[in-house]
């Protein structure tokens, strides 16, 4: 059994040549739930469907986002009618009673729908739609997705870190924003003076997630270490299941240059050097790294080089030659040790 943490686009690209090397069926993905967030009534779940859309060949590759082709009828018909009703644009929370009414899974990121700051697709929101409803019947959210799963035909056991609400909150001079709104709505420009798991001391690890953890090898893909797979490391029991399995991390940095994205923004925010070394630090957990060839970062680790982009399938595969590799490096040092 191989499991990956998955946030963000870094592992899900990761994952399009991985099944060349680590078997589909022997294989868990561990999706981010931090960024989700409920819009319109609806809970969207980014980084979990990111898997489950690429995963049934229906991805939009260009965007890395919803479904490549949907059409847009509802949302540009709702901006049209809320503008011709006079309603603000901006992105705005629903009252602070209403974070915590109704279902728990939707705690502390509920937005109005009358500002649909993030385009939902007509067949995304469906798939939205079906979740929404399955949770309000009593299911939990690693059943649903199990199911939506199936229904995508996925080759691996896809699963979500937790069935309780977090939320990744960061914080910015003028005022708190869920990540969602930072990254889409503001475009990743506030400055950011901290950033918040927001459940995540009172959320439980789903038990899925853990047992995987702990029948490892894990991988840990480029993803962003603060907001994609920091809110699973800030969950209960995690981290003390990753010491206890070989982890191989792949760093989203070649040396202080990040590939893409808000991470070292947010992890100069935090307080680690945005930086190959910093997201060794963060991930202490780790065993070994996968590192570009470009980078010369000296780790206390085990590491193997490679050109760790990942514009294509081929691209994936290679890194994910690399991960099996610094796996292997794992086990003989630990035979030597016995």
């Amino acid at each position: 059994m191989t499991t990956f943490l998955a946030g963000g686009t870094g592992t899900p690209k990761l994952l399009a040549g991985a099944r060349e090397v680590f078997d589909p069926a022997e294989t868990t993905v561990v999706g981010n739930t931090g960024d989700d967030v409920e819009l319109g009534g609806l809970l969207v779940c980014p980084d979990v469907d990111t898997v489950l859309f690429a995963g049934g060949g229906v991805l939009d590759r260009e965007t890395w986002w919803g479904i490549e082709g949907d059409e847009s009828t509802t949302h540009d018909y709702l901006g049209d009618l809320a503008e011709r009703a006079g309603v603000d644009s901006e992105p705005r929370y629903l009252p602070d009673d209403r974070q915590t009414a109704g279902r728990d899974i939707a705690d502390w990121r509920r937005f109005s729908g009358a500002s649909e700051f993030m385009f939902i697709g007509d067949r995304d929101r469906a798939v939205h739609t079906l979740r929404s409803s399955l949770l309000d019947e009593g299911h939990t959210l690693t059943e649903v997705t199990r199911r939506l799963a199936d229904a995508y035909d996925l080759d691996v056991d896809l699963v979500p870190m937790s069935d309780d609400p977090v939320a990744s909150i960061i914080h910015t001079p003028d005022r708190e924003l869920h990540f969602q709104e930072f990254w889409v709505a503001e475009a990743g420009e506030p400055a950011v003076e901290d950033v918040e798991f927001r459940g995540a001391d009172s959320a439980t690890a789903a038990e899925p997630a853990v047992d995987a953890l702990r029948e490892g090898p894990v991988v840990v893909g480029p993803s962003n270490p603060v907001t994609s797979i920091g809110p699973m490391l800030a969950l209960d029991g995690i981290r003390d299941a990753l010491r206890e399995t070989p982890v191989v991390a792949v760093s989203p940095f070649v040396e202080d240059e990040v590939f893409s994205g808000p991470a070292a923004k947010l992890m100069d925010a935090v307080g680690h050097d945005p930086s190959t070394a910093g997201v060794a630090e963060v991930y202490d957990f780790a065993d070994a790294f996968v590192l570009d060839a470009e980078d010369d970062t000296s780790l206390d680790r085990p590491v193997v080089r490679t050109d760790t982009s990942l514009d294509s399938a081929a691209d994936a595969e290679r890194v994910a030659e690399a991960c099996r590799d610094a796996l292997a490096r794992v086990d003989e040092a630990a035979e030597g040790v016995a």
